[in-house]
């Protein structure tokens, strides 16, 4: 008994230390896991848009449901600037319709309908 005196000060003073290694330890590793998670959800939206077709949006920034079929005038209505101050930045906006003369977005496919052939004599 006489020679496990050392023994006190290890367990008061040592497990202190050896506490904080723990803890920083598991800290690193869940911080590592956490920027995993992240990645993976990154990768996981990346994917999902680049199986998306495009958006049919035009430069104006309208969806080519809100231009004509014919000339591809755009007819929404946005917010224009009417009166200005005197450092040119705009104080008042009043509705107009949009100035975008035709469409130049991505055409979408036109969808083909094709009947499954049954009989393959």
């Amino acid at each position: 008994m006489h020679n496990l005196w050392w023994i006190i000060p290890l367990v008061l003073f040592g497990s202190g230390a050896i506490g904080d290694k723990v803890s920083a330890v598991s800290k690193a590793r869940h911080k590592r896991k956490l920027e995993l998670i992240k990645v993976q959800e990154r990768q996981q939206r990346a994917l999902s848009a680049a199986n998306r077709p495009p958006e049919p949006v035009c430069g104006c920034t309208h969806h080519l449901a809100m231009h004509n079929k014919g000339d591809g005038k755009c007819h929404e209505v946005v917010e224009a600037p009417s009166l200005w101050d005197a450092d040119r930045k705009p104080l008042q906006f009043e509705p107009q319709q949009c100035n975008c003369q035709q469409y130049v977005g991505p055409e979408p496919l036109g969808t083909i309908y094709a009947p499954e052939i049954t009989d393959l004599r």
